[in-house]
């Protein structure tokens, strides 16, 4: 009693350490101690649990939370295998402290899941359930996050299975054991726990009354424990017992029991299944008549429940008497700031308001001032683009003009010659000279305009050469005055052409540009 008192001492003043600082941390497949401590369970108890404590000492020196934690657990679990509740629940509670001072959620699924099996050890099915659950709701939320493997959902659902099928709840047992194999598959298709195996092995057997194909599996699961985890094979004996049982072979059914007996004692883990064993040995002696063999069995479950459970037991005080140092500290923590946080809540309740107000106002302000701002540039856009039109359309009108002219000066100085011709009393050929010499070539002519319309129209050659790269100079020039508007007699006058040949070319441009009958040829240009 005096050594439990100072280990919770020690604990204490490791909790306070390490709230003050955390170090760099060993991960768990480096802690010597638990691996020390494990080799010596089932040969020496006392030297595996002096080892713990070893390793709980020097990680509280080194400030190494999680192997801190680790051991812990690693206590906790021998002490519940060997039926020492009470120092088992206290070696859990200070290992949940420091993962949550931590924030090690990882260690609080794992210790969650340790108490479950503590309660389910107390036969209190609600606390144990309580614990599994919160357990498995923190590893999803890991799973999502790809902080841990889908392998600890399989744990998880696993643990609760046992809890149900030690209540006898066979629908809520097949539920959760098809959670396992569900999460099984999602790892991989072939993926095979013999843990779960052997549980669904038993169902099949109670339920569906398989108990040759039962046996099979759990003989398969037999074989893999007896090499990889030797002291299972309390838990796989004790179901097949159960199965020969059901299937009413006494003589199988006894020896079963027995070995797995013989199995707890060997190793110092699942001590709790004596009791199973003891109280189905009991049953079954009395079944056969054989009521000295019932009554010492019935004497061994009853004693070993008083030493677990009875009055002078510290388990009982555990189980009934329980004071939960976490809980309660939680809740010590939010009595003395409650007063302060609702002050300072109702403080910021106030403040938080006003402030919402005054960003509802801005908020509105920005909006308007936005909406203003957005509709003034969208109509000034609006009005220089117009703008930018109407003196495309003033500069095309004079540079329309400008060609009309130039037509009219060439149909002036022809008719002129025409007169000068038929006159007989002026020098002709001497008018002739003049009239060439300051009448300008269709080519001068053209090279004029195409200076002129290029300065207005600047991206028109651009657009049209880019989409269509097989036009001729001739071509571009009819498209060019097409978009101002010319008819076929005045574009064969500006560019020195037969009527004929302004009709020839403007319908072989039309097939160039691949226009479809029925389209006009004006509008396309507009739309360049």
């Amino acid at each position: 009693m005096k050594k439990s008192l100072n280990l919770q001492k020690m604990l204490k003043a490791i909790i306070f350490i390490v709230c003050l600082s955390v170090n760099a941390q060993e991960p768990y497949g480096t802690n010597k101690y638990i691996d020390k401590a494990k080799l010596l369970t089932a040969k020496n108890l006392d030297s595996a649990i002096y080892y713990l404590k070893m390793g709980i000492d020097y990680y509280s020196t080194q400030k190494d939370t999680i192997n801190l934690i680790n051991s812990l657990c690693e206590l906790s679990a021998l002490h519940d295998n060997v039926l020492d509740y009470g120092k088992s629940y206290d070696g859990y509670w200070n290992a949940l402290i420091l993962a949550d001072l931590s924030n090690d959620d990882i260690s609080k699924t794992r210790i969650y899941q340790e108490l479950g099996w503590l309660y389910n050890s107390y036969r209190r099915e609600e606390e144990s359930l309580h614990y599994f659950n919160m357990s498995l709701k923190l590893k999803k939320k890991l799973l999502e996050e790809k902080k841990i493997s889908r392998d600890y959902l399989v744990s998880n659902y696993f643990a609760i299975v046992n809890c149900y099928r030690g209540n006898n709840d066979l629908i809520m047992t097949k539920v959760y054991l098809d959670s396992c194999q569900l999460s099984l598959n999602k790892i991989s298709p072939d993926k095979k726990s013999y843990y779960v195996e052997s549980e669904m092995a038993y169902y099949n057997a109670v339920v569906g009354g398989d108990y040759d194909g039962a046996l099979n599996h759990l003989n398969e699961a037999k074989a893999f424990f007896q090499t990889k985890d030797p002291s299972y094979l309390t838990v796989i004996y004790f179901l097949i017992g159960e199965v020969y049982k059901l299937k009413g072979n006494f003589d199988e059914s006894v020896k079963h029991y027995k070995e797995s007996l013989k199995f707890s004692k060997m190793y110092n883990k699942h001590l709790g299944y004596k009791q199973f064993n003891y109280e189905a040995l009991s049953q079954l002696h009395y079944n056969e008549g054989n009521y000295k063999e019932a009554f010492h069995f019935k004497n061994n479950a009853q004693e070993l429940n008083e030493k677990i459970f009875g009055r002078r037991s510290k388990n009982n005080k555990h189980l009934f008497e329980i004071k939960d140092r976490y809980r309660l500290q939680k809740e010590k923590e939010k009595a003395l700031l409650k007063e302060a946080r609702i002050e300072k809540l109702e403080n910021q309740k106030r403040i938080g308001f006003l402030q919402n107000i005054l960003m509802g106002v801005v908020v509105v302000f920005l909006l308007m001032y936005s909406l203003l701002f957005f509709r003034n540039l969208r109509r000034k856009h609006k009005l220089e683009k117009e703008k930018t039109n109407e003196v495309m359309k003033l500069k095309n009108r004079e540079l329309t003009a400008s060609a009309l002219q130039l037509i009219e000066k060439e149909k002036f100085i022809v008719k002129l010659k025409e007169s000068i011709s038929k006159s007989d009393a002026i020098d002709s050929r001497a008018i002739h000279s003049m009239i060439n010499g300051y009448q300008n070539s269709p080519g001068g002519n053209w090279k004029e305009f195409e200076a002129r319309f290029t300065s207005v129209n600047q991206s028109f050659y651009d657009k049209i050469r880019n989409k269509y790269p097989d036009l001729g100079r001739t071509d571009l020039k009819i498209c060019a005055l097409i978009k101002l508007g010319f008819s076929s007699k005045e574009m064969s006058s500006l560019l020195g052409i037969t009527l004929e040949s302004a009709h020839t070319s403007r319908y072989r441009l039309r097939k160039k540009l691949k226009l479809k009958k029925g389209m006009n040829l004006v509008d396309f240009m507009a739309t360049i």
